[in-house]
């Protein structure tokens, strides 16, 4: 469950298996050096954000409204959550 500090920011769209990249749909801003929580199904884990791209361009920062790919730890599927913690 989500505690107090942690806020929706998006939701996993597609995941690229062979890569380990999630591309995420954003509703709140997400920076690189940001913490994450990705939650879903049996899976729950948290990670830094190192590097983020739109149209495999490296961006330090996304808007809401933005889909970006993200490098993810694990393995996630799509409706997955994310948290900024």
């Amino acid at each position: 469950m989500a505690n107090s500090k942690e806020i929706l920011i998006g939701e996993v769209t597609h995941f690229f298996g062979k890569i380990g990249v999630a591309v995420l749909k954003l509703t709140k801003p997400l920076a690189v050096g940001d913490e994450i929580k990705i939650q879903g199904g049996t899976v729950e884990f948290t990670q830094k954000v190192k590097s983020m791209e739109i149209d495999n361009q490296k961006i330090e920062k996304a808007k809401k409204g933005q889909s970006i790919g993200l490098k993810v730890d694990e393995k996630v599927r799509p409706g997955y959550k994310v948290f900024k913690i």
